[in-house]
């Protein structure tokens, strides 16, 4: 039984295997993003239940796709992921509805945990 559906949106290809394959090892249904467009098209056409959203991604930046998954879908839960410490763009980002951030480079398994801890609850609660 599928956890429950992954998003992972980064520019860099090694940072979304590396987590595609650690959540599919935890039981998760994991799909990935390399830039804004491909990850709005998987929030409109197979919305997961949480995205771990890069915030400096070219083109659009993490902000931007945050704010444009929100309007399509407000119940999408949304962990910020950034290598740089611009505290007003974190503010921001969890004033735009970012349940949290983590600092690049992050501990695996401390994401692991919070990434558990955010769908497992929902999904043992409805037990879908």
């Amino acid at each position: 039984m599928e956890k429950g559906k992954l998003l992972i949106v980064d520019d860099q290809h090694g940072i979304r295997v590396l987590l595609e394959e650690v959540f599919k090892m935890d039981g998760f249904y994991t799909l990935t993003a390399a830039n804004g467009q491909q990850a709005l098209d998987h929030v409109n056409n197979d919305p997961p239940d949480l995205v771990l959203l890069d915030m400096k991604i070219p083109g659009m930046d993490g902000l931007e796709i945050l704010k444009h998954i929100k309007e399509i879908n407000t119940s999408i839960k949304v962990i910020m992921m950034t290598a740089y410490g611009e505290l007003n763009m974190i503010k921001e980002a969890k004033e735009a509805g970012a349940m949290r951030h983590f600092s690049k480079p992050f501990d695996i398994d401390e994401i692991r945990a919070v990434v558990n801890d955010a769908i497992g609850d929902d999904h043992a609660a409805t037990g879908s």
